[in-house]
């Protein structure tokens, strides 16, 4: 069930659906800024006045990050998520290969659940699902790729409506 949201919080939620789709999972890291706020992370951004997505995040295997949504330079929401592939998994082409299947998981994001990417999705040998509670204001969620029924890459992440 689909409940209506608020204009001011469907129009976040539209707005994130576009920054997440033109930045990591659309571009990947073709969508890094030259110089990041912090070293040694990879910053990507999306502006649509009058907000600005911001994703900054470290690491590939396993890494951290938030993302934040400003509005008229004041932020309003924000997502801070961690994982990555597990640890025995240290070949670079297999976790490219885990990672641009997550990219295609996160382009079919949806306003309904803007978070990361849909409830499931399966490509060939692989499989994502994502379990999420919540809504826009306040949530909590896991996403996880699979292959074979063993798991090959785990993320958790939580966040909402800054007050």
């Amino acid at each position: 069930m689909t409940h209506r949201l608020p204009d001011a919080l469907s129009d976040l939620a539209a707005f994130l659906v576009e920054a997440k789709r033109r930045t990591y999972a659309g571009l990947d890291d073709d969508a890094t800024i030259a110089a990041p706020l912090l070293a040694g992370s990879k910053q990507l951004e999306h502006r649509a006045p009058p907000y600005t997505y911001r994703d900054i995040y470290f690491g590939m295997g396993f890494f951290v990050g938030q993302e934040t949504v400003s509005r008229d330079d004041r932020v309003i929401w924000s997502m801070s998520y961690s994982g990555g592939a597990r640890s025995d998994i240290d070949d670079r082409a297999t976790l490219l290969s885990i990672y641009q299947f997550l990219r295609q998981a996160l382009l079919a994001v949806s306003v309904d659940m803007p978070y990361r990417g849909p409830a499931s999705l399966t490509a060939d040998d692989l499989a994502y699902r994502n379990d999420v509670e919540g809504s826009l204001e306040r949530f909590h969620g896991v996403e996880v790729i699979a292959q074979g029924g063993v798991d090959l890459y785990e993320l958790r992440y939580g966040g909402g409506l800054l007050r």
